[in-house]
């Protein structure tokens, strides 16, 4: 580990310093974190300065591509550091390392553009394009988190990239104090996989809602959903874990504990590895109150304002130990 250095991006701040923490304390060490500056100029350009040595070192850059809390002046006003320009801050990075380090990782929890990880006719295939960049940037390997589909890997032939579920981080907190007799559901067919996952763990019986879609229009990018319908076991008495990988509005998955509840499930839980909240707070708090679900279950892997994990309804699983593990284990 005498090799490892960790640079921490501004946007992830608070969980890479916890991972550094973690991961002194697992090698008896000093801090892996080294001294770096990210800069923007006040016409929104930026540029990336390392203040120590790196030479010969394995570089593990953390990003939290999704953080909407940074922001810059440009030309006098206010703007928000948005997932573009997030990435452009990685590559920036990459380039000040280039040619110095032994080799360049990145702990990527949520992957950039992961949700346009294919094409329909002309669309662009921007996730794809990302994972060239950076395999021709020279980057060795890209450690992330419940990615979205992830058939896009084979889209990079000589990138490592390790995708993995934060199921066990969940799992204690869900168990604790609540009886067994569970029932996994996935909200869509896409969240098949990750429910399964859950389901293996705890030994239990799967269901899946079908998402039934207005083919002839577009909202907000996607067909709108005329219905969910339900195809598995019956859920009258069970204790519900509806399992997705990302929460945005959070419409569809409150729809789908809407529909649990009517079929008299006795509890809901919640559980997404990403919680975006780009809008939908109040219907979460509706939906609360009405005692449709019991408990959100959430990590730290992506920003979260702290005004919403001080909220009734949700709870935010801490992930650094897991990553430190992970970054500790690849290094040994």
């Amino acid at each position: 580990m005498n090799n490892l250095a960790l640079i921490v991006m501004d946007n992830i701040y608070e969980l890479g310093n916890s991972v550094d923490k973690k991961l002194m304390k697992l090698n008896n060490s000093k801090s892996f974190i080294i001294d770096t500056k990210s800069y923007r100029f006040n016409n929104g350009e930026g540029k990336f300065k390392i203040f120590e040595s790196i030479k010969n070192r394995d570089i593990y850059i953390l990003s939290d591509v999704g953080n909407y809390s940074l922001t810059y002046k440009m030309h006098g006003q206010n703007v928000i550091i948005g997932p573009d320009e997030h990435f452009q801050d990685i590559k920036r990075c990459i380039s000040a390392l280039s040619g110095y380090a032994k080799s360049i990782n990145i702990v990527m929890p949520l992957l950039y553009q992961s949700r346009q990880d294919e094409r329909n006719s002309l669309e662009s295939l921007d996730c794809s394009l990302a994972l060239h960049e950076l395999e021709n940037l020279g980057v060795k390997k890209i450690i992330t988190f419940d990615v979205h589909d992830k058939g896009v890997f084979n889209s990079v032939v000589n990138l490592s990239i390790e995708n993995y579920y934060p199921t066990n981080l969940f799992l204690p907190s869900i168990l604790k104090n609540k009886d067994s007799n569970f029932l996994v559901v996935a909200p869509d067919m896409g969240a098949m996989q990750r429910a399964r996952f859950f389901a293996d763990t705890l030994k239990c019986n799967l269901g899946v809602f079908y998402k039934r879609r207005d083919l002839t229009c577009v909202v907000d990018g996607k067909n709108p959903i005329i219905e969910h319908v339900y195809l598995g076991e019956d859920v009258s008495g069970k204790n519900v874990i509806v399992v997705d990988d990302m929460i945005a509005t959070g419409t569809s998955i409150l729809e789908v504990a809407k529909m649990l509840h009517k079929k008299k499930a006795s509890n809901i839980y919640l559980v997404s590895t990403f919680s975006l909240f780009t809008d939908g707070i109040q219907s979460f708090e509706e939906t609360f109150k009405n005692k449709i679900f019991d408990k959100l279950y959430t990590t730290n892997l992506s920003y979260i304002p702290e005004k919403i994990k001080q909220k009734e309804w949700i709870e935010v699983v801490d992930s650094s130990l897991c990553l430190a593990n992970i970054i500790n284990h690849k290094d040994i």
